[in-house]
C-alpha cells in the first residue's frame, strides 16, 4: 500500500495481479517444476494431518481407557467396602449380643455358624476373653484343623498384638494389618484379614474381643463385581505394595508403544479400601487390546489412500471441483434458506426504510389470510390492522421506523381477512445487507392466542386456589426446610401469627415434626454413603399433634407433611386446626364418664348391700360374744389371764376384719380422679377377690382364682381395675344363679397370666363361669350403653368395663364355652398392655373394632 503525494489516495496492490505477473515471468520449465511440487506440498501436508489425526486419537482413546479404568476401579472399590461395612454391622450386632449376655457359647456357635455359611468370604469367627483365652471358635468347612482356633487355647503376645490392644484401648472395632513376613513361614497360610471388635462387661470395662477373620481371596471374589472381574486383571495389595490375592499383568517395554512414547502410564488403576483402615489396596489393569498406532494395518491402508486421493484431486479436478462446490454451494443455500422460511410457524415480514413491505413468508400469510401478492408492496394503514387500533399501531410503527423498537416485543390485536381477531407478539430487529448497510426491518410475528387463554385460566384457577385457602378455618403454612422463608400463608395464619415463619417454626417445633436429617433420623434409616434419609419425604404420611397456645389461648391440631414447591425445592406445610371447643367438649366427657363410673361404683355396692350387712354380722357377732362371755366369767371369777388373753385376741381379730371390709367398701365407692401408678396385679386381683366373694357366697357360688408367679407391673388406676374384676365377677355370678345350676355346677374361675399379642407384651384377665351364656343377639349390642339384659338393669356396668379398660390401651372380648353344641358357660377377657412396652398407634393395636 502507498501514497499518491499529487492525489493523496491510497494505490491498491492486488495479490492476485502480482502473482500472475511473477508467473508469466517464469520459464515453462520452472512453471512445471513448480506446478509438479505444489501437488507433492499439498499431499505432504495432508499425510502429515491424518498422521497427526491418528496419534490424537489414539491419545484420546488412552485416555478415555484409563477413565473407565479409574471408573470401575472406583465402582470396585465401593462394592467391596459396602461389603466390609455390612459383615463389620453384623459381627458388632453379635458382639453386643455377647456383652448383654444374651448369648451363651451354644447360641455363639449357632449365630457365629450362621453367619460363616451365609457369607462365604468370613472365614472364622472367635471369641476372646479379656486374658487372650480363647471362649469359642466357629470356622469355615474348608480350612484345615491346623488354620482354626481352639477353645481353651491362650493367644501368644505376638499373635494380633497390635489390633487386640487397639481394640482394647480404643474400644472399637480395629482391622488388623496384613503381614506377608508371617505368612511366607507357612507356605500352605492363605492371607487373612482381621477385625477385632471389642466386648464389654456389665460396667462397661473390656472383657474381651470378637475376632472376625475375613479370607482375603473370598473379599476378592465376592466383594468385586464380575464384570469388573472379567475386564480387568484384578489384585489385592497390602500397604506395601505387595500383591495378596489376584492377578496382575507385567509391564511391556515397545518401541513403537504409544504410551513409551508419551509418558503415559499402562491402563491401570489402584485405590485403597478406606475408609476401614484395613491397610488394603485394590487394583485393576486393563487386558491390552489394542497395537497402537503404527501396528494398525487400517493406518497404513488410509495413508496409502490419502496420497492417491490427495494426487488426483489435485492434478485432475482443481479447477473444475472449485466451480461446482461454488454454484451448488450456492442452491443448496438458496434452496435452504427457502425451505426453511417457508416450513417456519413464525410469520416474517420486511419492511424498507419507508415502512413499505417488501417481503412476508408463508406463514405470515397463513396467519392473516391474505396472499404475499397481496401484502408485498403496500404501504401502512395495512389490511391486517383492525380499525380500533390503528391509530396505536400507525404510532408504533413510526417508532419502529425511527429506531425506538422494544427488545422483549410487543402484543398486538390482528384482523384476518375473514375479519376474526387474533392476538400476536411481534419483534422487531434492524434488516442489515451483505455490505453492512441498513436496508430495512425485519419483523417476527407469533400467534400467542392460546398462550394469553391458557394464561387466564391459571391466572383464575390460581384467584380460586387462593380464595378457597384465604376462607378456610385452619391456618396454613409453607416454609423451605433449613430457612427462614415463608412460601406460603393464609389469612388465618396472618391474623394469628402475622406474615413471618416465627408461627411455622415454633409449630413445627412443639409438635415434634422436626425434619428427618435432624432429630429422627438413625444409623439403620440413613444410607452410609449418600448421607439421606432411606424413606421417602414427599410421600410420608402427615404427622399429627395437639398443643396449647398460651398466647392464642387456643388448642391446636397440627398437621405436617412434606411437599416438593413449585421451584422444585423440598419445603414443610404445616396446617393448624383450632380444636378448642373439641377439647372442652372431651374434658365435658371425661368428667360425665368418671361420674358414671363412681355412680356405677355406688350401685354394685347398692346391689351388694345386703350381702355386705350379712359379711360384717358375723365379726359383729363374734366380737359380741367374746365380750359376753368374758363379762360372765369375771362375775363368775372363773377366768385366767390366758384365757383372757385369748378372747381379747379374738375380739381385735374379729373388729380387724370388719373395719378392713368397711375401709374396701369406702376405697371402692369413693369417687377420685383417675391416678395410674405402676400396681401390682397380685394386690388388685386379691382387693377385688375379697369384694366379689361377699356376692358370690350370698349366691353359692364357688370362686377360684390363679394368678401367675413374677408378674410385671401394670401403669393403671387400681381402683378402676377392681371395679372391672368386681363386675365381672358378679355377672357372672348372676349367669350361674340365673341358669339355676346345681351346686357342683357353680363355680367361677378367675385367671391372670402373661401374653404374647401381635408382638405385644400384656397381662391377661379372664373370668369363666358356667352359667348358660350369652345369645347371638346379645353378642352384638353387649357393650352399648343403656342396653342390659337384667329387668332391673341400667346398661352401663360392661360399656363402663369397657371404657375403662380402652383408656388403659387395651381390649376386653366376650365368648361363649360349647361342648358339642350346647353352651357351657361364657368367657370375659381383658387385657392390659406392660409398663414400659411401646404402643402402636391406635389404628394397628390388637383386637380394635371400627
Amino acid at each position: 500500500m502507498k501514497l499518491s503525494f499529487a492525489t493523496g489516495r491510497k494505490l491498491q496492490f492486488k495479490p492476485v495481479a502480482l502473482w500472475q505477473r511473477w508467473w508469466k515471468r517464469q520459464a515453462p520449465h520452472r512453471q512445471d517444476r513448480f506446478a509438479a511440487l505444489a501437488p507433492v506440498a499439498a499431499v505432504l501436508l495432508f499425510l502429515a494431518a491424518i498422521v497427526s489425526s491418528f496419534w490424537y486419537l489414539r491419545v484420546e482413546e488412552i485416555d478415555r481407557e484409563q477413565e473407565a479404568v479409574k471408573r470401575d476401579v472406583e465402582y470396585g472399590q465401593q462394592r467391596l467396602r459396602l461389603r466390609l461395612l455390612e459383615r463389620q454391622e453384623q459381627i458388632m450386632r453379635l458382639a453386643r449380643d455377647i456383652s448383654n449376655k444374651e448369648l451363651d457359647r451354644e447360641k455363639f456357635m449357632l449365630r457365629a455358624e450362621s453367619l460363616v455359611m451365609q457369607n462365604p468370604e468370613l472365614q472364622a469367627l472367635t471369641w476372646i476373653d479379656n486374658k487372650r483365652r480363647i471362649m469359642a471358635s466357629r470356622t469355615a468347612p474348608s480350612l484345615t484343623s491346623g488354620q482354626s482356633w481352639t477353645a481353651g487355647e491362650i493367644l501368644k503376645i505376638g499373635e494380633t498384638e497390635n489390633s487386640y490392644g487397639l481394640a482394647r484401648d480404643l474400644m472399637q472395632p480395629v482391622y488388623a494389618q496384613i503381614e506377608l513376613n508371617k505368612l511366607k513361614d507357612n507356605s500352605n497360610a492363605l492371607p487373612v484379614l482381621q477385625l477385632h471388635t471389642p466386648l464389654t462387661d456389665d460396667n462397661g470395662r473390656f472383657s474381651g474381643v470378637l475376632m472376625g477373620e475375613y479370607s482375603i481371596e473370598g473379599l476378592l471374589r465376592y466383594g468385586v463385581p464380575t464384570e469388573i472381574m472379567a475386564k480387568y486383571a484384578v489384585a489385592l495389595l497390602d500397604s506395601e505394595g505387595q500383591m495378596l490375592a489376584g492377578q496382575s499383568i507385567p509391564k511391556r517395554t515397545q518401541l513403537w508403544n504409544l504410551q513409551t512414547w508419551t509418558g503415559r502410564e499402562e491402563n491401570e488403576y489402584e485405590v485403597p479400601v478406606s475408609p476401614v483402615g484395613n491397610g488394603l489396596i485394590l487394583r485393576a489393569q486393563a487386558w491390552r487390546t489394542s497395537q497402537g498406532v503404527v501396528g494398525s494395518g487400517l493406518f497404513w491402508m488410509v495413508c496409502a489412500l490419502s496420497v492417491m486421493t490427495a494426487w488426483m484431486l489435485i492434478g485432475n479436478w482443481r479447477h473444475t471441483r472449485r466451480r461446482m462446490q461454488t454454484q451448488q454451494a450456492l442452491v443448496a443455500e438458496t434452496n435452504f434458506r427457502r425451505a426453511m422460511e417457508n416450513s417456519m410457524l413464525t410469520g416474517m415480514r420486511a419492511l424498507d426504510m419507508h415502512g413499505r413491505i417488501s417481503y412476508v413468508n408463508t406463514a405470515f400469510c397463513q396467519m392473516t389470510g391474505w396472499t404475499e401478492s397481496e401484502l408485498v408492496g403496500s404501504t401502512p394503514p395495512f389490511a391486517y390492522w383492525p380499525e380500533d387500533d390503528r391509530e396505536h399501531l400507525m404510532t408504533r410503527l413510526n417508532e419502529e421506523i425511527s429506531g425506538h423498537s422494544t427488545p422483549g416485543g410487543f402484543q398486538v390485536r390482528v384482523k384476518r381477512k375473514d375479519n376474526s381477531i387474533f392476538d400476536a407478539r411481534m419483534y422487531v430487529s434492524p434488516l442489515i445487507d451483505a455490505v453492512g448497510k441498513q436496508s430495512g426491518w425485519m419483523t417476527s410475528m407469533t400467534d400467542i392466542t392460546e398462550p394469553n387463554r391458557v394464561r387466564e385460566q391459571l391466572a383464575a384457577a390460581h384467584d380460586r386456589f387462593t380464595i378457597v385457602l384465604e376462607a378456610l378455618d385452619a391456618a396454613v403454612s409453607v416454609a423451605p426446610l433449613g430457612r427462614s422463608e415463608l412460601l406460603f400463608a393464609n389469612k388465618l395464619y396472618r391474623q394469628w401469627f402475622g406474615a413471618n415463619t416465627q408461627g411455622h417454626l415454633s409449630l413445627v417445633a412443639e409438635a415434634g415434626v422436626i425434619e428427618v436429617s435432624k432429630e429422627t433420623s438413625n444409623d439403620d434409616d440413613v444410607d452410609a454413603f449418600a448421607g439421606l434419609p432411606t424413606e421417602s419425604l414427599t410421600v410420608a404420611p402427615s404427622e399429627r399433634a395437639e398443643l396449647f397456645i398460651p398466647v392464642l389461648g387456643k388448642w391446636l391440631e397440627v398437621r405436617s407433611r412434606y411437599l416438593n414447591w413449585a421451584d422444585g425445592r423440598l419445603a414443610q406445610m404445616v396446617i393448624a386446626t383450632d380444636i378448642t371447643a373439641r377439647r372442652q367438649a372431651e374434658e365435658v366427657a371425661a368428667q360425665q364418664a368418671e361420674r358414671a363410673q363412681t355412680a356405677s361404683r355406688l350401685i354394685t355396692m347398692g346391689e351388694m348391700a345386703s350381702s355386705v350387712a350379712h359379711e360384717l354380722n358375723q365379726p359383729l357377732t363374734a366380737i359380741s360374744n367374746y365380750c359376753t362371755g368374758l363379762v360372765s366369767r369375771i362375775r363368775s371369777q372363773n377366768i385366767n389371764e390366758k384365757d383372757m388373753l385369748w378372747a381379747l385376741e379374738k375380739t381385735a381379730h374379729q373388729a380387724q376384719r370388719a373395719g378392713q371390709i368397711i375401709q374396701r367398701i369406702r376405697s371402692f365407692v369413693k369417687r377420685s380422679e383417675p391416678n395410674r401408678t405402676p400396681s401390682d396385679v397380685l394386690t388388685m386381683v386379691h382387693e377385688a377377690v375379697e369384694l366379689a366373694e361377699i356376692e358370690l357366697r350370698r349366691r353359692n357360688v364357688r370362686l377360684s382364682h390363679y394368678v401367675a408367679a413374677r408378674l410385671p407391673q401394670l401403669m393403671v388406676d387400681p381402683i378402676l381395675i377392681e371395679q372391672v374384676l368386681v363386675n365381672l365377677m358378679k355377672n357372672a355370678a348372676e349367669s350361674i344363679d340365673n341358669a339355676q345350676r346345681p351346686m357342683g355346677s357353680r363355680q367361677v374361675e378367675l385367671q391372670v397370666i402373661p401374653k404374647m399379642i401381635d408382638g405385644l407384651s400384656v397381662v391377661s384377665f379372664s373370668v369363666t363361669d358356667t352359667g348358660k351364656g350369652l345369645p347371638p343377639e346379645v353378642l352384638e349390642h353387649l357393650y352399648e350403653a343403656f342396653f342390659s339384659t337384667k329387668v332391673e338393669g341400667m346398661g352401663i356396668g360392661l360399656n363402663l368395663c369397657r371404657s375403662i379398660v380402652e383408656s388403659h390401651r387395651g381390649r376386653i372380648v366376650a365368648e361363649n364355652l360349647y361342648n358339642a353344641d350346647d353352651v357351657q358357660g361364657c368367657c370375659f377377657s381383658f387385657w392390659i398392655p406392660v409398663s414400659g412396652t411401646p404402643l402402636p398407634s391406635t389404628e394397628k393395636l390388637p383386637g380394635v373394632t371400627e
